[in-house]
């Protein structure tokens, strides 16, 4: 089935052999495949219902329990275990509230029936567990806040290239977990059917993991000469993830160079060359939304797959569709007109997912597998008050 693993085969039957011929007891070893291995890391699988996760539930007082449960438990389930657990009163059960708290501040409830609740939070969010009348009294835990001081000196040994090829990699492996039928739960309302979408909640949480990133180094960078520097090379990672076709972190790339956060720091900006400016205003006009993305659209229909889509907007498409028409006519009859259109959105995630990807790794590479763990796990901060100080420490408003 796998011609070009017959060499890999070999390899492994000869390790094995002389494994086997020696009376010694070895120490393990890595044996050296001819094949090359992207990473030593656990890529990223397809989350299931039936998988446990591991979260906590805060208490007003900051104090929590950690559970272990199904993906697909209920609120009110978690209510019940994290209540007994935090030795919160149980005589009026239901006027226990599982909320998430953002590092804004913001509040929401969960309902009861809400499922995957873990994956669903923003990127600094935590749940909390609290009476309906004490939700006031919630605040943000500190490490909310995010970081207080950036990677660019750990950046500065990432090339550009070899951080997009990393960002790529982790990218696909979440954008094939993604099963087609979690788009639909998501715009056709998941509480109808008591489905997970934790796969689709995870691919999109690392838009903004990626958008948010962007803007969190540049406002840590005190140096202005180092912050001119961090711009160049993010720049060249968005022109770099474009080429590997991955629009999805192109565009939160885009979209974090473009935050109010950043977009104002012009002494920043005035010191970037010519080129590169140039290259970031080809990326803007991509990003254009005018005539329903007519830009993008046209470029997307350019390239060939694998390709790794914008998802914020193929989740607008479906729900301009579905809000939009009726689901069915009179007398109950299914509006097939809608499915058909339905269907022709779907259909280009299919196409985009047609092929395998097959990058190769960047000439030279270093640090490759350090790159990789950095990717996968980024520490940012979300709370855009907080970016928009930090801004103008770095360029105090002019007067």
């Amino acid at each position: 089935v796998y011609p070009q693993l017959k060499d890999e085969m070999k390899s492994l039957e000869t390790i094995m052999e002389n494994d086997s011929n020696s009376k010694e007891p070895k120490e393990p070893r890595k044996s050296k495949l001819p094949w090359k291995q992207r990473n030593s890391i656990d890529k990223p699988k397809m989350i299931r219902a039936s998988d446990e996760v591991i979260f906590k539930v805060y208490c007003a007082d900051h104090t929590y329990t950690t559970m272990k449960m199904r993906v697909d438990t209920p609120a009110s389930r978690i209510i019940r275990l994290a209540a007994d657990k935090l030795g919160l009163r149980t005589d009026q059960p239901d006027d226990l509230k599982l909320c998430e708290v953002k590092s804004t501040g913001e509040r929401l409830l969960f309902k009861e029936s809400d499922l995957s609740i873990s994956f669903g939070l923003s990127l600094n969010g935590r749940l909390f567990l609290a009476p309906g009348d004490h939700l006031d009294a919630l605040v943000p835990l500190p490490e909310q806040e995010g970081p207080q001081r950036g990677t660019w000196q750990k950046l500065e040994m990432f090339g550009s290239k070899e951080l997009a090829y990393a960002i790529t990699m982790h990218d696909y492996d979440l954008f094939m977990a993604i099963n087609p039928h979690e788009l639909l739960y998501q715009v056709f309302g998941r509480y109808k059917y008591g489905k997970i979408t934790s796969n689709l909640d995870t691919f999109m949480r690392r838009f903004n993991e990626i958008q948010y990133w962007i803007v969190t180094e540049i406002c840590l960078t005190p140096s202005p000469g180092k912050r001119v520097q961090l711009l160049r090379k993010f720049i060249k990672l968005a022109s770099y993830c474009k080429e590997y076709r991955n629009l999805n972190s192109f565009f939160a790339i885009v979209m974090g160079l473009s935050n109010i956060a950043v977009s104002r720091l012009s002494l920043t900006w005035e010191r970037l060359p010519s080129k590169i400016k140039r290259m970031f205003s080809e990326f803007e006009t991509l990003m254009d939304p005018s005539r329903n993305h007519r830009v993008y659209r046209s470029t997307l229909t350019k390239l060939t797959p694998p390709i790794i889509l914008f998802m914020p907007l193929l989740l607008k498409d479906l729900t301009f569709t579905h809000e939009g028409n009726k689901t069915y006519l009179i007398e109950g009859l299914v509006n097939f007109e809608k499915m058909r259109m339905l269907s022709h959105t779907m259909r280009t995630l299919k196409i985009c997912r047609s092929q395998t990807l097959q990058l190769q790794v960047p000439q030279g590479a270093k640090n490759l597998s350090e790159i990789q763990e950095y990717v996968r796990e980024m520490n940012v901060i979300d709370n855009q008050r907080i970016l928009n100080q930090l801004s103008n420490k770095l360029e105090p408003r002019q007067t």
